[in-house]
């Protein structure tokens, strides 16, 4: 770089109990977390008080880990994004879609909507979902190779980007 000056962006990845297993065990964090609503919006304040650059929520379209011995399931990032941008001000708003499990109209329109309630703060954080729980939830025998993902998502992309021109 020819003397600009560079600048990091740092944001909170909300991994429903954190990154382990049996975190939702030790008590620090509601069992129903994954679906509280509180949770997540205190989350992302107490990341906006600190001068965060935003709130990333990963996703995937299948139940996670095993269901019998750990809590499973969260809710739509699209969704709950919109909440969390109704609760802060100035935090942006990062979800995970897949362009494998959804349509370019569909989520052009709920990320746009996002984009629309939270004053220009929603990014996307685009994944070609290899996974074959999620092929099954859309009825499919299993996950499609890595070229057809990939290609399916670039084209996926562009058209989303032409829907929201």
């Amino acid at each position: 770089m020819s003397g600009g000056k560079r600048q990091m962006s740092i944001g909170m990845n909300i991994l429903g109990f954190g990154a382990h297993a049996a975190a939702w065990r030790t008590g620090e964090a509601p069992a129903h977390a994954l679906t509280d609503l509180d949770y997540f919006t205190h989350i992302a304040k107490v990341s906006e008080r600190g001068t965060l650059d935003a709130i990333f929520l990963a996703d995937g379209p299948a139940l996670a880990g095993d269901v019998s011995r750990q809590p499973s399931g969260r809710l739509e990032p699209t969704v709950l994004l919109t909440a969390i941008a109704l609760a802060t001000r100035h935090i942006g708003v990062i979800a995970t879609a897949s362009s494998t499990f959804n349509e370019p109209f569909n989520l052009a329109r709920r990320l746009a909507s996002v984009d629309h309630v939270s004053g220009g703060r929603a990014a996307w954080n685009v994944v070609t979902t290899y996974n074959d729980a999620a092929a099954q939830n859309f009825g499919q025998a299993g996950s499609a190779l890595h070229a057809e993902r990939y290609g399916r998502a670039e084209e996926f992309v562009e058209v989303v980007q032409k829907l929201w021109d």
